[in-house]
C-alpha cells in the first residue's frame, strides 16, 4: 500500500499509470492514479465544480473529496492530501448509494445553475443590442 503520492502535470494521461503518481491534465480537467492499495486499477477522477476539486500546494497534491473504489474489487477509500494517502473507512452499500444521490444532485445543480447563467447572458446581449451598446 502506498501511502504516498507525486505530482506529475501532464496533456495526455498514460495508458498505463505509474504507482505513487497522479498525474493531472489540466487540458482534460483530470486527474488519475493507480490504485494506491496496488490492484493496480487506473483511478480516474474528473476536476470539476461538480466533481473533485483539485489543489497543490509546494508540489504536493490533494483531492477532495475522498476517493471511493466502489465499483473495482478492492473497494479502497482514501483522501489524497498534501501529498499523502490518508487511508478511510469502508463504506456500506447505503452509505455508496447515498454518496451517489448526493453526486448527482450536485451536477445537476451546478448544470442547472450554468443553463440559468448562460440564459441570462442571452438575454443581456440581446438588451444590449436593443439598447445599442454593444
Amino acid at each position: 500500500m502506498n501511502s504516498k503520492i507525486e505530482l506529475k502535470r501532464v496533456e495526455f494521461i498514460p495508458k498505463v499509470p505509474e504507482a505513487g503518481i497522479l498525474y493531472v491534465s489540466e487540458r482534460f480537467q483530470v486527474a488519475v492514479h493507480s490504485c494506491p492499495c496496488g490492484c493496480g486499477n487506473k483511478i480516474v477522477t474528473p476536476i470539476g465544480p461538480s466533481e473533485w476539486e483539485f489543489t497543490e500546494e509546494g508540489g504536493k497534491p490533494s483531492l477532495y473529496p475522498s476517493v471511493g473504489n466502489w465499483q473495482i474489487p478492492c473497494r479502497s477509500h482514501y483522501w489524497i492530501t498534501d501529498g499523502e494517502i490518508q487511508w478511510s473507512y469502508q463504506w456500506s452499500e447505503k452509505m455508496i448509494k447515498a454518496g451517489r444521490r448526493r453526486d448527482n444532485a450536485k451536477l445537476e445543480k451546478h448544470l442547472r445553475q450554468k443553463a440559468r447563467a448562460q440564459s441570462k447572458s442571452f438575454w443581456k446581449r440581446i438588451q444590449h443590442w436593443i439598447l445599442g451598446k454593444g
